[in-house]
């Protein structure tokens, strides 16, 4: 009986890795498939709330947050064979004022299995040297220096009582494409290899990221109010820029 049983076992094994070899054989990568990428701001695991809601960052100063936008672009894929899928004109802009820009429809992605997403946070050199824009790159959404002929990849404003500015205020505008204050950096993540982002052409699946506005002010060095509470570009947006890279995004899940 008990080696009946284990027969029975190794067969429904068997027949389950071969409907698996199976799907991965017949997928058709000349068929497309769409996903959606969602951020959730958040301010050390806790949620964004503007204008109202105090938090601290690492050097214990108090601050609250009045605008939150930044630039994803040129984002990548990483099928489970190693081909990269560069998804075209692919430039999204999240802003914690409007929620309906922090979920983002990806279409036309062709069908498999990917195991890595790639994207810049800003917006690449080509496109800064393009002039103002329409769409997500368009300047009435004030993300543009008209003075400087350049987008600020991420914006944060409000006020700190530690903040020595006028009123208190914070200002970091990151931008600049020119070293030694080249402000474009990318990010990268792998997904769980059990948990690759399946597209198919019936489905939609789901990567959500949370975005923590926390990570201008920590990282590489630490952001003193009281000594920085301004900036729009140059050595000081190298600063943050070089604390957020590994800290704005982090894979939350994937729902597939």
């Amino acid at each position: 009986m008990f080696i009946k049983r284990l027969s029975i076992i190794f067969s429904l094994i068997i027949l389950t890795l071969a409907s698996c070899k199976k799907e991965d054989d017949t997928l058709n990568t000349e068929e497309k498939g769409t996903f959606a990428l969602e951020f959730e701001n958040v301010v050390n695991g806790s949620p964004l709330v503007l204008n109202t809601q105090t938090y601290s960052n690492a050097n214990g100063d108090k601050f609250n947050i009045s605008v939150f936008k930044y630039y994803v672009s040129n984002i990548k894929l990483t099928k489970s064979d190693g081909s990269v899928y560069a998804v075209p004109e692919s430039y999204l802009l999240a802003d914690a004022a409007k929620p309906e820009s922090l979920l983002n429809s990806m279409t036309n992605i062709p069908v498999g299995d990917y195991t890595k997403i790639s994207f810049i946070i800003g917006v690449d050199k080509e496109r800064n040297l393009s002039g103002a824009q329409t769409g997500a790159l368009d300047p009435i959404h004030g993300m543009f220096w008209t003075w400087n002929s350049g987008y600020i990849f991420v914006k944060l404003e409000g006020t700190s009582p530690q903040s020595t500015a006028t009123n208190n205020a914070l200002t970091f505008h990151i931008g600049g494409i020119v070293d030694p204050n080249n402000t474009i950096r990318t990010f990268s993540t792998d997904f769980n290899p059990a948990n690759p982002l399946r597209i198919r052409t019936d489905k939609k699946p789901q990567l959500h990221f949370k975005v923590n506005a926390a990570s201008l002010f920590t990282g590489k060095q630490s952001v003193n109010f009281a000594t920085l509470n301004f900036t729009m570009g140059a050595a000081n947006s190298v600063v943050v820029a070089d604390n957020y890279v590994n800290g704005l995004f982090e894979l939350d899940h994937i729902h597939n």
